[in-house]
Parts: structure tokens; sequence; C-alpha cells
């Protein structure tokens, strides 16, 4: 777990399917039309242990078998929800109760950037950037890039980084707002 936010669970990455499984297993996505096959490409396991409630099985299904594609657990600025990203599709579980889950509107997420000191995770995608807050979804930014972002430093309030240019194939600054999600920059103009 990379990142400095309060959190009021554990989670424990499995390699396998446990031997013996909790009463309470939650499969993620949930119902989600075009999804109904996601598990075939694998999936990320946790066990997880809320400070409220029973222990649980998050089994998180992959959304690419990419290598590239990052996987891993994360906090969230809210201290019950917890960030599971598996092969790209972002998972926010609240371990409260579980049977609430959301997915992060990348598909896929390239990249998460933790910033505790705004009160949000940051999900990098192909084209833009969507910010987790304490209340959820806290905004989805425009169009940065015709197809790939590099994230780069936070300054105050603004994340800068680089967005391609399809039309002169260089890559072209941005700028976020991390308070609204506004930008100025980036390589995608569809003039």
């Amino acid at each position: 777990m990379r990142d400095a936010f309060a959190r009021e669970w554990t989670a424990e990455v499995l390699a396998h399917p446990p031997l013996i499984a909790p009463a309470r297993q939650f499969t993620y996505p949930m119902n989600i039309a075009g999804e109904e096959d996601a598990l075939a490409r694998g999936a990320l396991r946790l066990m997880v242990r809320p400070s409220v409630g029973g222990v649980f099985l998050a089994t998180c299904a992959l959304g690419f078998t990419d290598p590239a594609m990052p996987t891993g657990v994360f906090g969230c600025p809210n201290p019950r929800e917890l960030c599971a990203v598996a092969g790209g599709y972002a998972y926010i579980i609240d371990t409260s109760r579980p049977e609430r889950c959301e997915q992060v509107p990348l598909k896929p997420v390239a990249e998460v950037l933790p910033l505790p000191w705004h009160e949000l995770l940051i999900f990098a995608g192909f084209h833009g950037l969507a910010a987790w807050g304490v209340d959820g979804l806290a905004w989805t930014s425009g169009r940065l890039s015709w197809e790939g972002l590099k994230l780069g430093s936070v300054e105050g309030d603004t994340l800068h980084g680089l967005g391609w240019d399809m039309r002169t194939d260089r890559e072209v600054p941005f700028a976020v707002d991390l308070r609204s999600g506004t930008h100025t920059g980036g390589g995608f103009n569809p003039r």
C-alpha cells in the first residue's frame, strides 16, 4: 500500500483463493453489462478486515491482462474506503458495507496518484483524469491527449503533465486544477 491516507481497514493480497473462505464474499464488478466474463481474465483477491463488521473476501476482476496495467491496493480520502486496482480497472469498496462498490469511470486506469494533502486519489487513463475525494467522484477532466498521458509534478493546487498531440506527434504540457478538474493545455485539440 503506497499512500498516506488514514485507513479503517487492512487488506492482504492473496496469491490463490483461500482454503477456508470467510462467510462474506463479494465479486466486483457487480452486474455490469458487457462484463459478464470479466473474471475469465483473472482477478485480484483481497482478504479485507474492516474496523467495523467482519472479514470479507473481495474478488476484483482484471480489466486487462497486460502486465503494464496497474494492480494494487490504495487507501482513499474516506478512511472506510479501499481502492483495488486490478489490471487497470479501479474499484472503490466501502469496507463497512462491501456490497457497495463503485468502479472508476476510466477504462483502463493507467496510473494512480494519491494526493492525501488534497484529499484526492487521482486516476489517469489514456485520455483524461478522474479524481476520487472524501464524498466520491470529485471530478473528471476534459480530454488531455489523443492517446497517453504522463503525470508530472504537483505545485499548490495544480497537477502538471504531458498529453500527446497526434497532429504534431509531440507531447504538450497541461495543467489541471485539483479543486475543479479544469485544465489548460494538453495534446488534444480536435480542430
